[in-house]
C-alpha cells in the first residue's frame, strides 16, 4: 500500500488537539435560577437554541470516524489488530485511510492482548521501521473501576494533540462480576467510557469480539448485551463469510455518519487491510450559497473580519436574508460545516454596543 499525504485534511484542529476552543460561546441558554435545582426540568425554547454557537465535532477520518466512543467488533483472529494498528498509525502519521482523508494527531494504541515484542514485529511488517513520536503504545492498564479514566486523562494531559484512543479489547477493562452482561452493567460500562471521550474531545475505539449465534442484522452480533452499543456513538463490524477468505465486510453505522459497507481485502505480505468498494457513495451536503459568500469576502479581508451582523450583510454578495438576526442564526447552526469545510472560525456574542460576529481563517 501507497502510503502518501495527498488526500490528507485540511489540518482543522479542535478540542483536545488544541487545548482550547476554537468558538468563543457567549450564549448561554440556561436559566441560573433553574441551574442546580434537580425539582426543575431545564428547557430552551427553539428560539433560543439557534442564539448559540455550538462547539464543532471535527472528524478524525472525514466520513468514517468522528469523536466519541466507537466499538470495533469481529470474530478471533478475523484481524481486528492489524486493522486498528493500521488506523493507529495513519492518524499518528496524517496520512489518508484508503481515500478518506485523516486529520494528524497524537494516537494512543492499548493492546492489551499483546506484549511489546509481538507490537514490534507485527508492527515493522506493516510499517517497516518507518516510526511515529505520535503514535503511542501501551499493553497494561488499570480497569475501569481502577482508574483506567485517570490513567487516560494524564495522557491527554500530557499530549494535547490527542485524537484516537485504541483499547484492545473490552474484556480486558472491565471488572469481572455478577452483572457485567446485564443491559444495565453494560450501558454503565459505555456510559462511563463515552463522558471521558466527550469530556476530552477525542475518538476512544474499544475492540471487542462478536458472538457465535448468527443473526441478520450485522450490529446484532456484538456479544453482550444491546446497552453496549445504545450507549455508543457508533460502530464498526468486521466479517468474513470463511475465515480463510482475504475479503471481508466493514459495516459502519454511527450518529455521525452515514451508514456503509466497505468490502476490504487483507494483504497476507505487508498485514494492510486494502480497499475493494463502497456499497455506497458517501452523501455530501450540498453548496450552501451563505458559506461560499462567507469565504469570498474573507478573502478579501485577508483572512479575518470583525463586526456587526447588519455591517456584514452588507458585504455579502447573492446573499438573500431578510434580517441581520437570520444570518447570525443561520451561521450559528452552520459553525461546524465552516469549520470543518471551509477552515473558517466563526464567534458570535454580545458587548453593551450590541451583537458582534468573528470571522478567522485558521492558520
Amino acid at each position: 500500500m501507497e502510503l502518501n499525504k495527498q488526500n490528507a485534511a485540511p489540518d482543522v484542529t479542535v478540542g483536545a488537539a488544541t487545548g482550547q476552543h476554537p468558538l468563543k460561546v457567549t450564549n448561554s441558554i440556561a436559566n441560573p435560577q433553574k441551574q442546580n435545582n434537580p425539582n426543575i426540568l431545564e428547557t430552551v425554547s427553539m428560539s433560543e437554541l439557534y442564539e448559540k454557537v455550538y462547539e464543532p465535532r471535527t472528524p478524525i477520518v472525514d466520513g468514517l470516524l468522528y469523536p466519541g466512543l466507537y466499538f470495533f467488533v469481529g470474530a478471533p483472529k478475523v484481524g481486528k489488530s492489524f486493522f486498528v494498528a493500521q488506523l493507529a498509525y495513519h492518524v499518528a502519521a496524517g496520512l489518508p485511510l484508503w481515500d478518506y482523508p485523516v486529520r494528524q494527531g497524537d494516537v494512543l494504541y492499548m493492546a492489551l492482548e499483546d506484549d511489546y515484542a509481538r507490537l514490534q514485529k507485527r508492527l515493522s511488517r506493516m510499517f517497516d521501521v518507518e516510526g511515529s513520536e505520535a503514535l503511542h503504545l501501551a499493553t497494561k492498564a488499570k480497569t475501569i473501576t481502577e482508574g483506567l479514566d485517570v490513567q487516560m486523562d494524564r495522557f491527554v494531559e500530557e499530549h494535547p494533540n490527542a485524537r484516537l484512543i485504541i483499547i484492545d479489547t473490552l474484556q480486558r477493562i472491565r471488572d469481572v462480576g455478577g452483572e457485567r452482561y446485564s443491559y444495565a452493567g453494560d450501558y454503565e460500562v459505555v456510559t462511563r467510557l463515552k463522558d471521558f471521550a466527550d469530556r476530552h474531545g477525542v475518538c476512544l475505539m474499544i475492540v471487542h469480539h462478536t458472538r457465535k449465534m448468527e443473526a441478520e442484522d450485522s450490529f446484532d452480533m456484538i456479544s453482550g448485551t444491546n446497552g453496549l452499543l445504545g450507549a455508543a456513538d457508533g460502530a464498526f463490524i468486521l466479517q468474513k463469510k470463511k475465515r480463510t477468505d482475504k475479503t471481508a465486510v466493514l459495516s459502519v453505522v454511527g450518529r455521525d455518519q452515514q451508514e456503509q459497507e466497505i468490502t476490504i481485502e487483507f494483504d497476507q505480505e505487508k498485514c494492510f487491510w486494502i480497499f475493494v468498494k463502497a456499497e455506497t457513495e458517501l452523501w455530501r451536503e450540498p453548496p450552501d450559497p451563505l458559506l461560499d459568500a462567507i469565504q469570498s469576502f474573507l478573502e478579501t479581508e485577508d483572512g479575518t473580519w470583525e463586526g456587526a451582523p447588519t455591517e456584514l450583510l452588507g458585504k455579502l454578495s447573492g446573499v438573500e436574508l431578510s434580517a441581520p438576526h437570520s444570518l447570525t442564526r443561520k451561521l450559528n447552526v452552520s459553525a461546524e460545516r465552516l469549520f470543518n469545510e471551509y477552515g473558517i472560525r466563526y464567534e458570535s456574542g454580545r458587548t453593551c454596543e450590541g451583537r458582534f460576529i468573528k470571522l478567522e481563517r485558521n492558520k
